[in-house]
């Protein structure tokens, strides 16, 4: 697979996102923190709620480092349970430490070339993407996950290393466009 960001461009500007607290985003609202994770996910996707659990323990564990931010960008009208008003249902029950925002346009997720749902993207404070790829090496069996694969590559820029392992793309479904 081609992507058409790669490891050192620059992140893509975004703004007035909806959240899940009826408050509006941009990427300007994140510069906090020495990373930032864009994670596009959305509720229905089996992928994304397989690895949504560990997701949050991953935000929880980095939260003082690290801005985590969930993008859904699918069209709502034939995909209603991603719609905002379920969106905040799913940010509300399972307690996501980070916001979770709508891209109603899909414009975010075609600027970021997001393909699918787990698509993750791992930038340095300067904005630079570092890591594209799935967040561990099984994505259905949390029990025989033998790789955290964002949780290293967290690791390894927080520490100023390298990422040196390869960088596999994430698998999931594909993100519903209008």
């Amino acid at each position: 697979m081609t992507y058409t960001i790669k490891p050192g461009d620059k992140a893509p500007r975004f703004e007035n996102l909806l959240s899940t607290d009826g408050s509006f985003y941009g990427i300007d609202e994140f510069n906090n923190k020495p990373l930032k994770v864009i994670f596009f996910t959305c509720n229905h996707c089996p992928y994304g709620k397989a690895v949504e659990d560990r997701l949050i323990i991953l935000g929880n564990d980095y939260q003082s480092q690290t801005d985590f931010v969930l993008i859904s960008s699918n069209e709502i009208e034939n995909f209603p349970d991603d719609s905002p008003e379920k969106m905040a249902e799913r940010h509300r029950a399972k307690s996501y430490p980070f916001p979770y925002l709508f891209d109603e346009s899909q414009e975010v997720a075609k600027a970021y070339g997001a393909v699918c749902t787990p698509d993750i993207f791992l930038y340095h404070k300067d904005r630079k993407l570092k890591y594209r790829g799935r967040l561990d090496d099984n994505w259905k069996e949390p029990e025989k996950v033998t790789r955290e694969e964002l949780r290293m590559a967290i690791v390894a820029v927080l520490s100023g290393n390298k990422i040196d392992f390869d960088q596999v793309p994430s698998m999931g479904c594909n993100i519903k466009w209008k």
